[in-house]
């Protein structure tokens, strides 16, 4: 992970790790890694940059050791009207956050709220520490999420509780968060981001374009009925078949060794 606190003056660190995961981590330990749409827009940036790298197999996004991001940066929203929030270039750079290939892993220590909690919901698996808390506050300033922190929200965790989360706006610890299905492990303090580095190194290694496909096939379930859906799921299972990774799988494992992949 990228050193923390490092360059202050940028607020997303960029590394990658040599097992083909690209690293992000959010930097403004300040104001509690806000999203501002400035880190909003380096975030998509970096995001689609990592997605055009035939190197990069997976990506990481964390917020250090302390917390992974607060919310939106309410200094900048507090001016803006209606005018400027239906301008606003955010949800643009949201449609490119969710439009990445790649599968997304979120490293969280600490606090995900509103927009954090929304950045999460972006990402395919997420690795929490037993004492993250997970929220989305937004009624308590007079408004609602607005990049997923109800639609999507609930689509994950179902009405009910995401009914309860937006509506109190109370916070809910790991572990609910776990049995909810909104995160899909809570490591001890202190080890989630090597966890999160196993699981990334894990998807990395198997082969790239029945990752990418998977993450695909799955995301479609949100928004495709049923039976479209085992079309949809049908036809990737059907292209796969003539990839070279395919021919490649099978033949490692009748010949006992492990795959080589190369990503066609």
């Amino acid at each position: 992970m990228a050193d923390e606190n490092k360059n202050e003056d940028v607020d997303l660190l960029i590394d990658t790790h040599q097992n083909n995961v690209r690293i992000l981590t959010l930097n403004r330990p300040k104001k509690r890694n806000a999203l501002a749409t400035s880190l909003l827009e380096n975030i998509a940036k970096a995001l689609e940059e990592a997605d055009g790298d035939d190197k990069i197999n997976a990506i990481i996004i964390t917020g250090g050791s302390k917390i992974f991001a607060a919310g939106a940066d309410i200094h900048e929203m507090a001016p803006k009207g209606a005018p400027e929030g239906l301008s606003d270039p955010r949800p643009a750079l949201w449609g490119k956050i969710r439009s990445i290939r790649k599968p997304i892993i979120a490293a969280v220590e600490g606090w995900c709220l509103g927009a954090g909690n929304e950045l999460l919901l972006c990402c395919d698996i997420a690795i929490a520490s037993a004492e993250a808390k997970f929220g989305q506050p937004e009624t308590n300033l007079g408004i609602i999420p607005g990049a997923g922190g109800s639609a999507t929200l609930m689509r994950i965790i179902g009405r009910g509780r995401a009914m309860k989360m937006v509506l109190t706006g109370e916070p809910i610890s790991a572990h609910e968060a776990l049995s909810y299905g909104l995160v899909a492990q809570v490591e001890e303090v202190g080890t989630v981001f090597e966890a999160a580095k196993e699981v990334a190194e894990k998807i990395s290694s198997r082969a790239p374009l029945a990752m990418q496909q998977a993450k695909a096939v799955i995301k479609a379930g949100f928004e495709t009925p049923h039976s479209a859906h085992l079309t949809y799921e049908r036809q990737a299972f059907s292209l796969l078949f003539g990839t070279s990774d395919k021919k490649e799988g099978v033949d490692a494992f009748l010949e006992k060794r492990k795959p080589i992949w190369s990503g066609s």
